[in-house]
């Protein structure tokens, strides 16, 4: 069990501050994964809550390889992100306020595999022809990694 599945036995939907942990991967040719969420139908970067103790990294890596099946061999930060444009409320009702750590990978080994309850489907995009319906909490750093790393 998780930590915030436990939090979330006492304070049912209220909202919660959410630590997460997340990468953007990029494959050679510049494009970034992003996965079709089960829970909302939007597109958004792979990524997780992080649990009591657990290093940053390892929690970014951990929630790749459960939603991706990719195993990240090198990450770097991108930035962190907070405030009200990483508020969310879950389809269920779960309300939280998000932290998010993200970090780039683009190098990285595995095959792609869809985590069966959470993603529906997952795709590399190339950064100037971006789904529209992208996970709100994550814009801000994809509309970040797109200003720094754009090549045209």
């Amino acid at each position: 069990m998780s930590y915030i599945m436990d939090l979330r036995k006492v304070v049912g939907h209220r909202p919660l501050l959410q630590v997460g942990a997340s990468i953007i991967v990029v494959d050679e040719c510049g494009r970034i994964l992003l996965q079709l969420r089960s829970d909302n139908n939007t597109w958004g970067y792979a990524g997780g809550s992080v649990e009591i103790d657990e290093n940053v990294e390892d929690a970014a890596k951990r929630e790749l390889y459960e939603e991706t099946g990719l195993i990240a061999k090198e990450l770097t930060l991108l930035g962190v992100y907070s405030g009200k444009d990483l508020h969310n409320i879950y389809p269920n009702g779960d309300e939280v306020s998000n932290i998010d750590i993200v970090f780039i990978c683009k190098n990285y080994d595995g095959e792609l595999k869809c985590q069966y309850g959470e993603v529906e489907k997952l795709k590399f995009f190339d950064i100037f022809d971006l789904p529209d319906n992208i996970f709100k909490p994550n814009i801000p750093a994809v509309e970040e990694y797109i200003s720094k790393y754009r090549i045209r």
